[in-house]
This record gives structure tokens, C-alpha cells and sequence, in this order.
């Protein structure tokens, strides 16, 4: 299993599109195709736009199907973060 932790790329606030796409094309999409669980874990912060969570999550959700998210945990999310990424992962599971 691998963590992620959201913090130590973004600080409080997860906006940076750029920097949610180095997450998932660096870290998440090679565990993924390595059979690897991963969790991310979202300590520390505050708020995600939805654009930071679909630039993340849509590519991996896309590419591999919503059983994906059988083998990723989202962690330590605040209501605001959960909410968000609920709407993303709803929205691309319907789209696929």
C-alpha cells in the first residue's frame, strides 16, 4: 500500500491543476499498474477545487474503470474535500 499525502505538494489549499496532474502521472497511475493500493490521504487540508480533484482523479477513473477506486482510500477528508471529490467520482462514473 502507498500513501499519498496531498499536504506535502499543495499546503492547505489543493488548486494547482499542474501539481494534481504530477501526482497521477508520477505517483498514482504507476502504483495503480503495479497491482499497488494507494491511499491519499488529505491531512492538513483545508479545500480542494474541483478542478485539482477531477485533474487527479478523471485520467484514472477514465483509463481504468470506477473499480479503481476499489484499490484507492481517500483519507483524513474534511466535509468540504469529501464532498468534491463525491462529485468527481460520481460524474466520471457516469461518463464512462
Amino acid at each position: 500500500m502507498r500513501t499519498i499525502k496531498i499536504f506535502d505538494y499543495t499546503g492547505d489549499f489543493a488548486e494547482n491543476k499542474d501539481v494534481a496532474r504530477k501526482i497521477r502521472q508520477e505517483i498514482l497511475i504507476p502504483e495503480i499498474q503495479k497491482g499497488v493500493n494507494v491511499i491519499l490521504d488529505f491531512n492538513g487540508i483545508d479545500s480542494a477545487t474541483q478542478s485539482f480533484i477531477h485533474a487527479l482523479m478523471s485520467d484514472v477513473i477514465r483509463k481504468y474503470g470506477s473499480d479503481v477506486l476499489d484499490k484507492l482510500c481517500f483519507k483524513n477528508c474534511n466535509l468540504t474535500v469529501k464532498k468534491i471529490i463525491n462529485i468527481v467520482t460520481d460524474y466520471m462514473q457516469e461518463s464512462i
